[in-house]
């Protein structure tokens, strides 16, 4: 699958669930209202939709929520998905609060997972209970562990809240380094109405940088996962830091990806509001040739990048909908 602007989409980020354990700040108000659960797609057709994509040339899929561990049944699309790594496509990874991890860490990596990314923004259990409203850092950091004894190579993610975390980025990667993670810096995203002001949560992630440069060596470095970050090798600690930057810094240019929701929704860029309806073909007909013209169909649309910016006049969101809508 190549887009109007010559790039080649080898990878999808696929939300299983809208629905969260979790309530962060940046991501979702607290009173969120969750998708009847029939509006989801089966994880049968969240399956044939992965194998179109796969059959267009797609190599790498990371399921994503939401929370993808809270989905019943998970296992057995994420079991599926693993019997056919290898020879139909490259890798199968996640991304996740944590929560879940202690229970579904073994099972992971028996179905094929290698890689998770894995959601903690501050190693304060005061601060981590204010930004996930729900969450409790000592679960998390114990199914963070549970990956690590099993053998998952772990990614710690980071949004940087201004006033929030800012302060901790040191200590968040000294942590990572003593475990042997990668660390990945996130700016807040304008994404969704939320309880609070964006503009008192920015942080621009060339400052966070600039701040670390004086405790730490950072050496760019060519490496990739796929996604949008940028990478650093810190020296003392042997580990990488991640940047992925919206605002400051546009990552569109070299765009290979695209987002399936829970519903079966395809958007072809996170900061574009053009996105193509599969479940509408995926149940209108039983012909995959079908719904791969349409995945062509769309890709064909996918825009040059996003246009994120925080409206600084009226404090709004460039787009309505949540993070947990389209899958982190």
């Amino acid at each position: 699958m190549i887009d109007p602007f010559g790039r080649a989409i080898s990878y999808v980020r696929v939300s299983v669930t809208d629905r969260c354990d979790f309530r962060c700040i940046y991501c979702m108000a607290e009173d969120m209202t969750f998708l009847p659960k029939q509006d989801l797609l089966s994880l049968k057709e969240l399956e044939r939709l992965c194998g179109a994509f796969i059959d267009l040339g797609v190599r790498k899929l990371r399921l994503t929520g939401g929370e993808p561990l809270v989905r019943r049944g998970v296992m057995a699309l994420i079991n599926r998905l693993g019997l056919q790594l290898g020879h139909r496509f490259d890798e199968l990874t996640l991304t996740t609060n944590g929560s879940q991890l202690g229970r579904f860490a073994e099972e992971l990596v028996a179905a094929g997972v290698r890689r998770i990314n894995v959601s903690v923004d501050t190693l304060d259990p005061d601060k981590f209970a204010a930004i996930t409203r729900w969450g409790r850092l000592p679960q998390v950091l114990e199914g963070v562990m549970a990956a690590k004894a099993a053998g998952l190579k772990v990614k710690i993610n980071a949004v940087a809240l201004k006033g929030v975390n800012e302060a901790e980025f040191d200590a968040m990667l000294e942590w990572c380094g003593t475990h042997g993670f990668d660390l990945c810096l996130i700016e807040t995203m304008p994404l969704g109405e939320i309880d609070g002001d964006r503009l008192d949560q920015y942080l621009p992630l060339s400052t966070v940088r600039a701040r670390l440069a004086r405790n730490w060596t950072l050496t760019p470095i060519d490496y990739a996962t796929g996604g949008p970050a940028r990478y650093v090798d810190v020296a003392e600690t042997g580990t990488r830091l991640g940047f992925i930057t919206p605002l400051t810094h546009n990552f569109c240019e070299g765009c290979n990806r695209v987002r399936l929701t829970c519903t079966g929704t395809l958007y072809m860029c996170l900061g574009q509001d053009d996105a193509a309806d599969l479940r509408a073909v995926l149940r209108g007909s039983d012909n995959d040739a079908v719904l791969q013209e349409a995945i062509i169909a769309a890709i064909a649309r996918k825009p040059k990048g996003h246009d994120f910016v925080i409206d600084r006049d009226h404090n709004r969101p460039a787009l309505a909908r949540h993070m947990n809508v389209t899958g982190g």
